[in-house]
């Protein structure tokens, strides 16, 4: 099957652009990295909503926090290991405030390959839903990004946007819809396993769905989308139906999506087995994306991997 491949990142700017126009209120916060997570373009149509603070990640989190106490609708963009780790103390308050403001994190996971450890963010996830009051959302493509910033703004309170800088297929029309705490059956040939996948690992996930067809398993494919609040209701329902459960995350196996799906599927009592396709408790190295993704265990064979595991009681 043919797809479009595309960096939902480079849409950031033109969604801020978009979203100005119906909410005048809205300022959008930079530390010095405009022109890689593309808000630079916001800057250049509205100069005067956009707020250059410096590589100053903590104090950039408080003027968010400023902004929200004087009724604006503060957005602000940067990588996702500087959004959520470099400036959780500040973001833990202004949660606990529950200030109404936005982030978007791009680079998610390894899509910062060249840079290494230090800029993959592989604990974003965990960091951003354990904490109260705080929506998180993992769009995949462009159009589904726009989606989420629109419904993002309906919500008075924190929200985390999860942005891939990888290139991703593009799954969504332009007039998609996004609803909070509802996932996204993409599709739907079967009870053999339901492979759930968070945006930045879109790819992989749709891969491996499409070799398994290949070879006869009649799988779900399901975008999870909303991580906090997630879709119990849905989970439950997959859970009683499917043989098993793969998750495929650009992230630690450990307190992202996999820790949320098992979070879920122990409260539904259901026996059913979860395996998971991620990075296993390590930091990550430099290197070419692609290749850092593959040696640390994201990629389309090791989803196939997982549910041939589960399907022959492996």
């Amino acid at each position: 099957m043919n797809y479009k491949l595309v960096s939902t990142r480079d849409y950031i700017g033109k969604v801020l652009i978009e979203m100005q126009k119906k909410h005048k209120n809205l300022v959008v916060i930079d530390s010095d990295l405009a022109s890689s997570v593309k808000s630079n373009e916001f800057a250049e149509v509205y100069p005067n909503n956009f707020f250059e603070m410096g590589i100053a990640e903590q104090s950039s989190m408080s003027s968010v926090c400023g902004f929200a106490m004087e009724g604006f609708i503060p957005i602000y963009v940067n990588f996702s290991i500087f959004v959520t780790g470099t400036v959780w103390t500040q973001l833990r308050q202004a949660c606990y405030s529950n200030f109404n403001f936005k982030i978007i994190g791009s680079h998610p996971g390894m899509d910062n390959g060249p840079d290494g450890a230090t800029h993959h963010a592989l604990e974003d996830i965990a960091l951003s839903r354990v904490i109260p009051n705080m929506t998180v959302f993992t769009p995949s493509d462009m159009n589904e990004l726009k989606a989420c910033v629109e419904e993002a703004l309906k919500i008075n309170g924190p929200v985390y946007i999860r942005t891939p800088r990888d290139t991703v297929p593009v799954l969504h029309d332009k007039n998609c819809s996004f609803q909070t705490g509802k996932a996204e059956i993409l599709e739907d040939d079967g009870n053999d396993i339901a492979i759930i996948f968070e945006g930045s690992s879109s790819k992989e996930a749709y891969e491996g769905f499409l070799s398994l067809k290949k070879l006869g398993y009649k799988n779900k494919l399901i975008n999870i989308r909303s991580i906090k609040p997630i879709d119990s209701e849905l989970i439950n329902k997959l859970s009683s139906k499917v043989k098993g459960i793969v998750t495929v995350e650009n992230h630690n196996v450990s307190g992202g999506l996999n820790g949320a799906i098992s979070e879920e599927i122990v409260k539904s009592k259901n026996n059913i087995i979860v395996k998971c396709v991620g990075v296993n408790n390590t930091f990550t190295e430099s290197g070419k994306t692609s290749d850092v993704k593959k040696k640390y265990g994201l990629s389309s064979e090791k989803v196939v991997e997982k549910a041939l595991e589960i399907i022959k009681g492996l």
